[in-house]
């Protein structure tokens, strides 16, 4: 059906960069909000950023005025330039997209959808 992939993660020393991807494919007819979250090992997943479809945007503070969430609706992605990493940013960063799509041709439907995630590790 529909499908998220995110790329671009990695290992990174503090105060260094990172621009993160994901590509939704599959039967789409629209795509509403986009986000990324991140999940720290042990601790819950958070909101990192969010992107509606009119492009308008917010973020978590913790990341503001480092990260920029941005999208591209013609190739059905979004992107995540990460700028000033620290440690604290050590996560799996998921992708997250609101999609109408439908079932066989009919059965119209929004629903949320996930990537599988990709690891940032911010380490000297």
């Amino acid at each position: 059906q529909v499908r998220l992939v995110e790329s671009g993660g990695g290992l990174v020393q503090p105060g260094g960069s990172l621009r993160l991807s994901c590509a939704a494919s599959g039967r789409i007819l629209s795509i509403d909000a986009m986000a990324w979250y991140r999940q720290a090992p042990g601790k819950e997943r958070e909101l990192v950023a969010r992107i509606t479809s009119g492009g308008s945007t917010n973020y978590a503070d913790s990341v503001k005025g480092r990260f920029t969430i941005s999208r591209d609706n013609a190739k059905n992605a979004v992107y995540l330039q990460m700028n000033s990493l620290q440690p604290v940013d050590t996560a799996v960063y998921y992708c997250n997209a609101d999609i109408k799509t439908d079932y066989s041709g009919a059965y119209i439907y929004t629903k949320p959808f996930w990537g599988q995630g990709t690891e940032v590790t911010v380490s000297s």
